[in-house]
């Protein structure tokens, strides 16, 4: 699976960097979530439990994702300042 950054922005006034990305991934199914997350974080140098996947976009037959993806500086940010449901679709938080 390789990664295409498309976008890459600071937010400082949230305190995290914003990604827009393509995932290729030939001759495999579309990835999860959480190894998503494990590639962000690897791919700008932050923390899986920091990074959240907003949004995942597969177009039938094709082998790449579409996705976007917030990188705080730490955990508790990231929670403090994301939905419940973001939080819950990135196993940050229970139900």
């Amino acid at each position: 699976m390789d990664i295409e950054e498309k976008a890459q922005r600071e937010n400082p006034l949230m305190n995290r960097i914003e990604v827009e990305f393509v995932l290729h991934h030939p001759g495999e199914k579309t990835p999860e979530r959480d190894s998503v997350r494990n590639l962000i974080a690897d791919y700008i140098g932050g923390d899986p439990e920091s990074t959240i996947i907003d949004r995942l976009e597969s177009e039938f037959g094709r082998a790449s994702t579409r996705g976007y993806a917030k990188i705080y500086e730490s955990a508790e940010e990231a929670r403090r300042i994301e939905s419940q449901y973001l939080l819950e679709r990135n196993n940050l938080t229970e139900a």
